[in-house]
């Protein structure tokens, strides 16, 4: 069977620089990555990934943990995690936890048997419990999306209550003061922030708020169709709507189609995070945008630098928040 020696024999290098080269590849020169690589197909060589978790102590996979891998906007980060990690010799391990902070707390304690290197994570799971077991975990956690206050873990994120500020403000600005709002889940850090960046608009510009206008959606299309045909079925509906996430956003459209409003006619709507194929909507909805390209690469980074040293893994954690985009869409309209 070939081994790595033979590997090495052949390509005039040492037994190190063809590790180097199979888990650090952008570490490994142009020309001698190029003679170790055409001695592996010369020679036929195969990674014994068993092997090189027991060498190294750790596999050379990524856990990917988060709640809803259908929504647009985590297979954009997940992609981008993927694209980082396999270049620097990592592949990737999907979980989805479809928003059970069981599920979630038992996905990561399987990938942690597995001798993971590392995991990034949109956490669901929340309270002091919760944040004492993931400040213990032993394996290098990035948080993205979702924060868990008290972890002391590496976040990624973006400016939530900015994302509902500008989408209120937008409206204010544009006559509406009974505005309704579908939240996400209760408890969930996105969700809480966004609700904040609601209020306080709100409250800031002297408007005051129907209590009976703010119904949580749980960021699902169930949840949000429900919410949204229970605002707009009232005597004293709502002019505008805001969803806290795309999901959400889509279902009070779909309700204003099937109840046959007109959208912005009869009601303005705002919604945060795209969708795909978005231009193609009627009408194309205004919404408020997150980088989640950006989002993927600084977890991945932040992440990979966990991993490779002592030094990485022991430096403090740290917050990265991201400044959303405002995109004016046709689903807003002047009183």
């Amino acid at each position: 069977m070939t081994t790595i020696r033979d590997v090495a024999r052949l390509a005039g290098v040492s037994i190190s620089t063809v590790s180097l080269a199979l888990n650090s590849p952008k570490r490994v020169g142009a020309e001698t990555l190029d003679r170790i690589q055409q001695a592996i197909n010369s020679t036929g060589y195969r990674i014994d990934p068993v092997a090189q978790t027991l060498a190294r102590g750790r596999s050379s996979l990524i856990g990917f943990v988060s709640a809803n891998l259908g929504n647009m906007f985590f297979g954009d980060i997940r992609r981008e995690i993927e694209h980082q990690a396999l270049d620097h010799g990592y592949f990737v391990l999907i979980a989805d936890s479809s928003g059970r902070a069981d599920l979630e707390r038992a996905l990561l304690e399987r990938l942690e048997a597995q001798k993971i290197a590392g995991i990034a994570l949109a956490a669901n799971g929340r309270g002091e419990e919760y944040a004492t077991f993931l400040r213990d975990f032993k394996t290098p956690i990035v948080m993205f999306d979702q924060k868990v206050e008290g972890a002391e873990r590496d976040f990624v994120g973006s400016d939530n209550p900015l994302t509902t500020t500008i989408l209120t403000e937008h409206l204010l600005q544009l006559g509406h003061r009974r505005i309704g709002f579908i939240s996400g889940p209760s408890g969930l850090h996105t969700a809480d922030e966004r609700l904040k960046g609601f209020l306080n608009t709100m409250t800031g510009a002297g408007v005051e708020i129907d209590p009976s206008l703010v119904v949580e959606g749980g960021y699902t299309r169930t949840g949000g169709h429900a919410q949204a045909m229970r605002l707009l079925t009232r005597r004293d509906r709502p002019t505008a709507i805001i969803g806290a996430n795309n999901m959400t956003g889509l279902a009070a459209l779909q309700v204003m189609q099937e109840m046959g409003f007109r959208c912005p006619d009869d009601v303005s709507l705002a919604m945060v995070d795209d969708v795909p194929w978005s231009n193609v909507i009627t009408p194309r909805i205004t919404m408020v945008v997150q980088d989640a390209q950006k989002l993927g690469e600084l977890a991945a980074q932040r992440l990979l630098t966990r991993i490779a040293s002592p030094e990485g893994a022991a430096a403090p954690p740290e917050d990265f928040i991201l400044t959303p985009r405002f995109v004016r869409g046709e689903s807003t309209r002047r009183l």
